[in-house]
């Protein structure tokens, strides 16, 4: 379903990394290269890599002092680790309802969901896809919450000319084995504020003086690697080349189902290129397809899927939340109900979307 792509620059990069990189300057020297170039890269003034997407968004969470008695904003429809970060700070996470064509938050549904106790919102920039964000900055402004970005599933996309990754207080990314860029597991956080920055960089070891074992308070333990970094930084020095590999894959499939109608996959308006990470389907209503069933008849043709997100509440996750949600986010549901992902891995071929489209149509019978 999902993969990186490695080739011989990645493995020179790893194995200098590996020879050469364990003392004195050189022990984190692939890190903090890495983090430099990418907060250069989102016109960020800082970077801190992590070990993945959700200790990024923890970070910034407690850098923020987000705790006890807050509410935290996030869409009904993302993977979990936009929102585990939440309950880590024992707030609560409140989930707003999702765009029917994006797929991510707007503005209106992050206003109806706004207590008196709200603090932030977590806008995920999900499959690739971007929200209106200058709405979403008006709002937030003007109602004083304070914007955070997960752009886990977004580096390579732009809104208005603009990179996922430059949009509100901080924004996290992944580097998950599956992600467009990869490091196996990892993660990035950029931010703008210097104080807040500082902060997050104390929080991330340990709580203490750079270059000493003298702690002042206790807090994570949320370091990189060398190695690590280093696989991070040979794939960054490649991204517009794995962008484009992702952007192939969701034309592919674009061209070889644009004979079905009633048909939606990642879209991409006049202000937003989208790298796509993962291409995703919505099948119409007319089609009286729901995505359980259309998975089961894919994996009797030898096809993998995978379901298109579901809503959060009606996970074991957090219990007693299903009606809640049923009710205030039908448009996640909806959409939940009727989406699966498709294969998007680096090593795809035309050979693999001719068999899946070709399985499409036949689960379709168009």
């Amino acid at each position: 379903m999902a993969g990186p792509w490695i080739t011989e620059h990645e493995e020179k990069i790893v194995l200098d990394a590996l020879r050469n990189g364990w003392y004195g300057k050189q022990a984190y020297y692939y890190v903090e290269t890495f983090e430099t170039e990418f907060a250069r890269y989102h016109d960020r003034k800082h970077a801190l890599m992590t070990p993945n997407c959700t200790t990024a968004l923890h970070l910034l969470l407690a850098g923020l002092n987000i705790a006890d008695g807050d509410e935290v904003i996030a869409p009904e429809c993302t993977w979990i680790g936009s929102t585990a970060c939440i309950t880590y700070q024992r707030a609560q996470p409140v989930f707003a309802d999702i765009d029917p064509r994006h797929w991510c938050l707007t503005p209106d549904s992050i206003e109806r969901a706004i207590t008196p106790r709200t603090k932030a919102v977590i806008v995920v920039d999900l499959y690739g896809n971007m929200p209106d964000w200058d709405g979403i900055h008006e709002l937030c402004e003007r109602r004083g919450i304070i914007a955070i970005e997960d752009a886990a599933e977004a580096i390579g996309s732009t809104y208005k000319g603009i990179r996922a990754g430059k949009f509100g207080i901080g924004s996290a990314f992944s580097f998950h084995r599956t992600k467009t860029l990869t490091t196996g597991e990892g993660g990035m956080l950029v931010i703008d504020d210097d104080a807040l920055f500082e902060r997050c960089k104390f929080l991330r070891d340990h709580g203490r003086a750079p270059g000493t074992y003298y702690n002042t308070e206790v807090t994570f333990k949320y370091m990189p690697f060398n190695l690590q970094a280093a696989l991070g930084y040979a794939q960054f020095q490649r991204l517009d080349e794995l962008v484009g590999k992702k952007r192939w894959i969701w034309n592919g499939y674009r061209e070889r189902l644009a004979d079905i109608p009633d048909l939606a996959l990642n879209p991409e308006t006049n202000n937003v290129h989208n790298s796509v990470w993962n291409t995703a389907l919505v099948f119409g209503k007319s089609h009286g397809m729901s995505r359980d069933k259309a998975m089961a008849e894919l994996t009797k043709l030898d096809l993998p899927s995978r379901p298109f997100f579901y809503p959060l509440s009606s996970l074991p996750a957090y219990p007693d939340r299903e009606a809640d949600g049923r009710r205030d986010n039908p448009v996640s549901y909806d959409i939940s109900e009727r989406g699966i992902n498709v294969p998007s891995p680096l090593n795809l071929t035309d050979a693999d979307l001719d068999a899946m489209c070709e399985g499409i149509h036949r689960v379709l019978g168009h």
